[in-house]
């Protein structure tokens, strides 16, 4: 989307017949809602969600009709048009300084784009691929808005179909600014392109990201959460909450967020006409995993994939999630249904997408910071039978399940598996959890997958097989891999067999070496059989600076082991964001650490502390940005155990706390958005003091 405002101010069941479907799924996500205004279109320009890529957040709004180009190119070499990404979108920022020529006809920038938006198209054409372009529902505001079609529906309409543009997005900052009914705008909008007079097809982006509190105090009726009542009935997707993310930056928080508010209406979505959650953003922010599970995720969603990123840049790990046919085969699947939670939402959760075939879609989801085992069954899937093939469509392993469908996922991952009923027989299901470490001598701390330790450490280690086949896995021979200089001794002997249903425990003895630098470190596990070969997801051992030692120690000035802030980076003794004093209700605080939510700031205490105490607050400079958002919340966690939790925090007080942290290895302040989102969350912990 293109504004000339600051980047940072855009921040159950499905109901279906029993004629389409074999099975039937169990929900949580919420009560069905009425229908959509009007009947929903037919399946039209895209009876399955469309792909392509789109200019904004890769490009931003200064691009050339050279860089399309060149995209569009490396669409056609590197596979990804032959796998469905065949629109090369522009987003705003093509239109020239005037947008309008003395006709009042839109007209591109002439430097840019010197042969014209038509010939443009054309080449995109060329190319074998379809072109889209961009404009908004509102009238041109100048300061506010870079393109507006108000009062000019028709004429814009019939302009894109003369140029032989195929899709249109058409976004609603001008609209907003306007004060417009997006219902009406946007209805009216549809009106034309359909009648557009060329006759042209042209697929319809509805794109209304108005959300609040991110944009300000807005009717509901104005918001992106409100399309979902009309939109199914005149457009082939619409934009269902804010922008994923920035030019530039899209990070995984937002990419839940977006998950999230897009899930809320499955029963309107269908073959035609889709929940549009924002674009897919690969090296923008997300590490390979973290874009994995966006990947993951709108597929179950059945969501349109628009690629964001600048392709050309892209390394090989992103261009083989995006390219996996197991997986664009869920999304395209032509039943075109949007999946559904199954089970309650948590750090874990199902979600479930049912498919011509009659198998069934799932995403095992693991939304936490440290890898975990999720499950389900095929019965809660709506699957009947003994016996189901599981592919995992991200390692392409097929395996048979007697009704467990189960995962060990990384942090931040989601398993994507398609489970089909079968006849009995095949690869048992084996599911090897990723290892646990105690350190030895904390007996009373609880293992963990994601370590804070020492150099010299020893370290007690567990990793558990699970056989949800239905024949036994044989002789399995379970192996470490740990970083270079590091011991492994296995603590007894690998079982002779897992049964079908059981499972096994193998311990192992790790020790680090003295001379181990600090950092993080990642150890797997890999379990081979007859069965074949599976490895575990990562568990973390970070080696942490030294504990603090001293009576009354600053410990925003002890190294921390790790840190994060929802937006930029926290900040030592200063507010995050612009620099200035940690200052909460008119005081000033000399120490402390000012971060956004959500935040973890971890220190590793190593067990020589006995008392923290300090105070939390909303920072004054929230008072400088606006009235939205300002509240947080606060915990002090201990070894994985909350010690204190300041319940919401307003703007203008400070709340103290002073917490027996005795014993205590690894120490978190934990930042969250008290339920609000992160808008103007700018939360300081001041004038933190251990005693060690």
């Amino acid at each position: 989307m293109f504004t000339v405002r600051t980047w940072a101010a855009r921040t159950s069941a499905a109901l279906l017949t029993t004629a389409l479907l074999t099975t039937a799924l169990v929900t949580t996500a919420g009560a069905a809602p009425a229908g959509p205004a009007g009947p929903p279109p037919a399946a039209g320009p895209s009876p399955t969600p469309y792909q392509g890529w789109n200019t904004y957040y890769g490009l931003g709004g200064d691009f050339t009709a050279d860089e399309v180009l060149d995209v569009a190119d490396f669409l056609v070499s590197s596979g990804l048009a032959d796998a469905g990404y065949d629109i090369v979108w522009l987003d705003g920022g093509w239109q020239a300084d005037v947008p309008r020529d003395a006709d009042g006809l839109l007209q591109g920038d002439p430097e840019r784009f010197p042969d014209g938006m038509a010939a443009l198209a054309d080449a995109i054409h060329d190319r074998g691929l379809r072109a889209g372009i961009y404009t908004d529902a509102g009238p041109y505001i100048p300061g506010t808005c870079g393109l507006g079609s108000g009062d000019h529906y028709q004429t814009d309409a019939n302009t894109f179909a003369a140029w032989g543009y195929d899709a249109v997005k058409v976004d609603f900052l001008c609209g907003i600014a306007a004060d417009l009914d997006p219902r009406r705008a946007f209805t009216a909008f549809a009106q034309a392109l359909r009648d557009n007079s060329s006759g042209r097809e042209m697929i319809f982006n509805l794109c209304n990201p108005v959300t609040s509190p991110d944009w300000g105090d807005y009717p509901e009726e104005q918001q992106s959460t409100w399309s979902w009542t009309y939109a199914p009935g005149i457009a082939e997707s619409w934009r269902t909450y804010t922008d994923v993310g920035f030019v530039g930056q899209i990070q995984f928080k937002d990419v839940l967020r977006n998950f999230d508010a897009n899930a809320r209406h499955p029963e309107v979505a269908g073959p035609g006409h889709f929940s549009d959650p924002d674009y897919l953003g690969p090296e923008l922010g997300m590490t390979t995993e973290e874009f994995r599970t966006q990947m993951s995720l709108w597929t179950v969603a059945a969501a349109p994939l628009i690629i964001s990123s600048d392709p050309r840049t892209l390394s090989d790990a992103s261009m083989d999630i995006l390219l996996d046919e197991d997986v664009l085969a869920i999304d395209q699947d032509r039943l075109g249904v949007q999946g559904t939670r199954v089970g309650p939402a948590g750090t874990t959760e199902t979600w479930a997408k049912p498919l011509t075939d009659g198998s069934v879609a799932v995403a095992l989801l693991n939304r936490g910071d440290a890898p975990t085992e999720v499950s389900t069954t095929a019965r809660d899937l709506g699957l009947r039978g003994r016996s189901f093939e599981v592919l995992d469509t991200w390692t392409d392993a097929r395996t048979q399940s007697a009704g467990t469908v189960r995962a060990a996922v990384p942090a931040h991952g989601a398993a994507l598996l398609r489970v089909t009923p079968a006849r009995p027989g095949g690869v048992p299901r084996l599911v090897a959890t990723a290892p646990t470490f105690t350190a030895v001598g904390s007996d009373d701390v609880a293992p963990t997958t994601d370590l804070s330790a020492a150099a010299g450490d020893r370290l007690t280690t567990e990793v558990t097989l699970h056989n949800d086949g239905s024949t036994p896995v044989r002789a399995p021979r379970v192996t470490l891999a740990v970083p270079e200089g590091w011991s492994v001794r296995a603590l007894g002997a690998a079982p002779r067999v897992v049964r079908p249903g059981g499972s096994a425990t193998l311990d192992f003895a790790v020790t680090v070496p003295g001379g181990a630098t600090t950092g993080g470190y990642e150890v797997t596990a890999a379990v081979s059989s007859g069965s074949g070969r599976v490895t575990t997801p990562p568990s973390a051992v970070t080696i942490a600076p030294a504990p603090p030692s001293g009576d009354a120690v600053v410990l925003s000035r002890h190294p921390w082991v790790s840190a994060s802030s929802g937006w930029m980076e926290p900040t030592v003794d200063q507010s995050v964001g612009g620099g200035s004093p940690l200052t909460v209700a008119g005081t000033v605080h000399g120490s402390g650490i000012g971060v956004a939510s959500p935040s973890h700031v971890r220190y590793y205490l190593g067990g020589a502390c006995g008392a923290l105490s300090g105070r939390v607050g909303i920072d004054d400079v929230v008072g400088t940005v606006g009235p939205e958002g300002g509240t947080a919340t606060f915990d002090v966690v201990g070894d994985g155990a909350v010690l204190w939790s300041s319940g919401t925090v307003e703007r203008g007080a400070a709340v103290p706390f002073d917490v027996d942290v005795t014993g205590v290895r690894d120490l978190r302040l934990r930042v969250g958005d008290a339920g609000d989102g992160g808008y103007n969350d700018r939360a300081d912990w001041l004038s933190l003091t251990a005693s060690c």
